[in-house]
């Protein structure tokens, strides 16, 4: 019995090493130097591989089946270099990873296309930037407008460019994790440029993104998962217009989403939970409130994990027309002149602003000397504004809320004070609206969403 054991146990390690394959490298200025091969899992990265550079910069690093994707080559106090890890060896030669000019592939089909495609797309990009600024030149001068030459000249060369660019894609091999990966990556990489100054490109954009697969695999090797929620949301809060097209749209983005994750419990509590988490942090407090709704209420299969449904639970006392929890001034209370409470609803107001915010938040210390600009139009219609500051120490929380005409309040606990936690706080800064009775009349994205609803919604 032993005998066929350790035969087993010699032929899986024989198998693996067989099917093992290898990074083969030198970098002449990292000599006698620890490097790492990583590679991507969800959100995270793990170390595959490592090893010591000889004397002349040479290693070889190895990874199996399981780390195909997207890997990071990490020399010891040095930057990364991105490798495509998939079933062939590679082989590359330079000086260092801080300088990636240096670095020339000499083996390996997909990585050396990878590195083809990085090198020769910017050049296209810049290209076609300045092709399409005289296009536009073209068609709305008068002094150039009856160039038809010039302008046909210009069609046909950005036409051209954006051919050369489909040919290069189309003819890597089918199967190839690059031929996934790099337009997978070009789309998430665009849509700043596309929501800010090609937004003829927005609806393609939108769809392009609502048709990325969140149930596959490569996405997952590839570190590219997080820009894929992050981007998404983003791309869709600026391109949409006004508030409620916003939510909206990023409704059905969620929905879709989360459709696709129907059969993978992992992951539909991976991307739900962080879908979940950057809505929060972006305070678009609608959308999070209807991702919460829908997972709560559709949550027949037990797909949940316990934690995220636990912090769904909690989320949802703090829902639009829940009941806030009254806040309690510890003795770091700042007051203004006249004031004293010991709490918050001793306050004799017809509304309160809740602010979650802190000094070392570079979005609190542009809004809250708004929101105390504005303080004495908020008290004539009766709205009193508490901060609740997430600093951790007496000078910063002086520094910071010390200047502002309305109370500010701080058990110096950050992300684990009882304010943050009673009302599930999970960005700065973060407001609330309340009513004479604490419940939640809105959850306020801005300054400009605090003042527009003060203004329109709230009479004297």
């Amino acid at each position: 019995m032993k005998r066929v054991i350790l035969l087993f146990l010699f032929v899986f390690i024989q198998t693996n090493v067989f099917f093992a394959q290898q990074i083969k490298g030198q970098f002449s200025a990292l000599p006698n130097q620890s490097i790492k091969l990583q590679g991507f899992d969800n959100f995270d990265t793990y170390v595959i591989d490592s090893t010591q550079t000889d004397a002349a910069g040479n290693f070889t690093l190895q990874f199996t089946q399981q780390d195909y994707g997207m890997g990071l080559l990490v020399p010891e106090k040095n930057k990364s270099f991105i490798t495509v890890l998939s079933n062939e060896d590679v082989k590359l030669k330079g000086s260092t990873t801080a300088a990636p000019e240096s670095i020339k592939l000499t083996e390996g089909t997909q990585n050396i296309a990878f590195i083809d495609y990085v090198s020769q797309q910017p050049k296209r990009d810049q290209a076609l930037s300045a092709w399409s600024y005289l296009q536009k030149m073209y068609a709305t001068e008068d002094i150039f407008s009856e160039e038809k030459s010039p302008k046909k000249a210009i069609t046909k060369e950005i036409k051209r460019i954006h051919k050369s660019e489909a040919s290069f894609l189309k003819d890597l091999p089918e199967e190839s994790y690059v031929k996934w990966y790099i337009p997978t990556r070009k789309l998430l990489g665009s849509v700043a440029q596309v929501a800010q100054y090609r937004t003829e490109e927005i609806p393609a954009t939108r769809e392009a993104l609502r048709e990325m697969n969140f149930a596959d695999e490569r996405l997952y090797k590839s570190g590219l998962l997080k820009e894929a929620i992050e981007n998404h949301i983003w791309f869709i809060e600026n391109s949409s217009g006004n508030l409620d097209q916003v939510f909206a749209d990023l409704n059905t983005s969620v929905d879709i989403i989360l459709d696709q994750l129907t059969e993978d419990n992992e992951k539909f509590n991976l991307v739900a939970s962080k879908m979940f988490e950057v809505l929060e942090e972006r305070s678009l407090f609608t959308s999070s409130e209807y991702l919460s709704k829908k997972l709560l209420e559709s949550d027949d299969c037990g797909c949940l994990n316990i934690d995220l449904e636990k912090r769904l639970h909690k989320y949802g006392k703090m829902a639009t027309g829940a009941k806030a929890q009254d806040i309690t001034f510890t003795e770091y209370t700042y007051f203004p002149e006249g004031v004293s409470a010991t709490k918050m609803s001793e306050l004799k107001a017809d509304y309160y602003l809740v602010v979650f915010a802190a000094g070392w938040c570079p979005h609190c210390t542009e809004s809250l000397p708004k929101i105390a600009k504005m303080y004495p139009e908020f008290k004539e219609k009766n709205v009193e504004v508490i901060l609740v500051s997430l600093d951790e120490n007496a000078k910063d929380f002086a520094q910071f809320a010390a200047p502002f005409p309305f109370i500010s309040t701080t058990d110096y606990q950050k992300w684990d004070g009882k304010a943050v936690a009673d009302y599930q706080v999970f960005g700065t800064p973060s407001y609330f609206m309340l009513d004479q009775e604490l419940t939640i009349v809105k959850k306020l994205k801005s300054v400009d969403h605090i003042k527009s609803y003060i203004d329109y919604k709230i009479k004297e």
